[in-house]
């Protein structure tokens, strides 16, 4: 096969052996477990196997099955949209905002609506940081105020206009039946209708976030899983200093 052609890999290269996780609505036993298999035959699998099931109760059960899958994909027909912003080193963005703006950027974050999961806004925003990296906060080029989880999409948006803010940071990671893009959906909206769309960067984040939804959503960014301080603060320096460029 040729390289860009790629199958999954299970023993040996490209043989289509793919581990699947799923629950159905069936009791733990034989014809449950048969009902898996022959629902991952219906779709399209060769050689299923049921490997594990787990009793969920209620009538439900958690399955580890192990399928072949035929179907190849050629990897250099995708197209991609990311985010192609240099990344720096914390020292390196202090010193880039520094010479080229001058200032601090004022930076409000939140976990907005019902989300109450701050691991995400967290691991970018507080002084620690995540992995080695450091927070925005302990940036000297940076004025981070973290607003926390389940704040509604009004008060992020006036706390940002309270400080002035460069930019929001929006993070996501309650998925269930799309939560996150209506949440996400609905601070756009309240933004363009209080005029403040166009008066700062509005930067997404989270697990099924990308930068190529987050567009489609009307936001400027969005950073998925593998995303630390230093991505997001290098694309909001960077993007700032080419707005002032253009004035």
């Amino acid at each position: 096969m040729s390289k860009n052609i790629i199958r999954p890999y299970g023993d040996t290269l490209n043989d289509g052996k793919m581990q699947l996780s799923f629950t159905l609505p069936v009791s733990c036993d034989a014809l449950g477990k048969e009902a898996a298999r022959k629902l991952l035959l219906q779709t399209g699998f060769d050689e299923a196997e049921i490997t594990s099931m787990s009793d969920l109760r209620e009538g439900f059960t958690h399955f580890i099955a192990y399928a072949v899958t035929s179907t190849s994909v050629d990897i250099s027909k995708i197209k991609v949209k990311v985010v192609e912003t240099p990344v720096m080193t914390m020292e390196e963005t202090d010193a880039f905002v520094a010479e080229h703006l001058g200032r601090k950027i004022t930076v409000v974050g939140a976990c907005i609506e019902s989300d109450a999961h701050t691991v995400g806004i967290d691991a970018i925003m507080n002084m620690k940081g995540y992995n080695h990296r450091y927070g925005l906060e302990r940036y000297h080029s940076f004025n981070a105020i973290n607003m926390g989880a389940q704040v509604p999409c009004e008060e992020l948006l006036a706390k940002a206009r309270e400080v002035n803010a460069d930019a929001i940071l929006v993070s996501q990671v309650v998925t269930q039946k799309n939560i996150h893009i209506k949440n996400l959906t609905r601070l756009i909206e309240l933004a363009e209708a209080e005029g403040l769309r166009d008066k700062m960067l509005f930067i997404c984040g989270g697990p099924r976030i990308s930068h190529e939804l987050a567009i489609e959503l009307g936001y400027d960014a969005g950073f998925g899983q593998g995303t630390y301080a230093t991505d997001v603060a290098s694309y909001i320096a960077i993007t700032l200093a080419k707005q002032k460029a253009q004035e």
